[in-house]
């Protein structure tokens, strides 16, 4: 089959589906620095994500105070309890896994909602949650970039949003949605971690593709 006429060539292509196939989310980092430059390719990466009605509602905090990282790791550590107790049976075995890099890595990053989303009608009518789908295409944008430069990234999630918006002086409206660990790591895992841990285990495509209609299977 031919290449059609706006393909990238085949090494490209090849090197965008690594990115994907192989991006992780991290949990080991070293403590090495990022450069300044490498930072800001990754950044503005995650600003080239597509948004609805061109609204760009993310806002990236970059934390550079280390009281301010560990006030963070806090958050985390205390959702983190509060998630083992809501496990209930499966709470010990959560409380062994490291769910986060937030003293480690290089760079930390708070990916957030801007404030004043309600003006923005365009595609958010009768789906005002696309929003938040277009910082999560600028995380995900984030990820695959580092990735191809050789860093690590991990999102967390485990934090109390209304108490991470308080720590970072955010005004009413906005939303803190990850803390993202960005860093170099010694090495990346071979599986999603949570497969390496015995977590869980993730799905063939298979079984989320539809045709038509709900549950009818799209392919053999």
């Amino acid at each position: 089959m031919s290449a059609l006429p706006h393909a990238f060539d085949p090494a490209e292509q090849q090197a965008v589906y690594r990115a994907i196939r192989e991006r992780r989310d991290m949990r080991h980092f070293l403590p090495d620095p990022v450069d300044p430059d490498l930072l800001a390719r990754v950044l503005e990466a995650a600003h080239c994500a597509p948004s609805v009605g061109l609204m760009q509602p993310w806002r990236l905090l970059r934390i550079t105070d280390p009281a301010l990282r560990q006030a963070l790791h806090q958050q985390a550590e205390a959702e983190r309890r509060r998630t083992a107790e809501a496990l209930g049976e499966r709470g010990a075995e959560f409380m062994r896994l490291k769910v986060e890099g937030i003293r480690e890595c290089g760079e930390l990053l708070v990916a957030a909602l801007m404030d004043g989303r309600e003006q923005h009608v365009f595609g958010r009518r009768t789906l005002p949650e696309m929003d938040l789908a277009s910082v999560s295409c600028a995380i995900q944008n984030l990820w695959l970039a580092a990735r191809a430069e050789g860093l690590g990234m991990g999102w967390v999630s485990l934090f109390e949003p209304t108490e991470v918006a308080r720590l970072l002086a955010m005004p009413a409206g906005a939303k803190p949605v990850a803390i993202l660990c960005l860093g170099h790591v010694e090495a990346f895992y071979a599986r999603p971690m949570l497969e390496q841990e015995n977590w869980t285990k993730a799905r063939p495509l298979s079984e989320f593709l539809y045709q038509n209609r709900w549950g009818e299977q799209a392919w053999p």
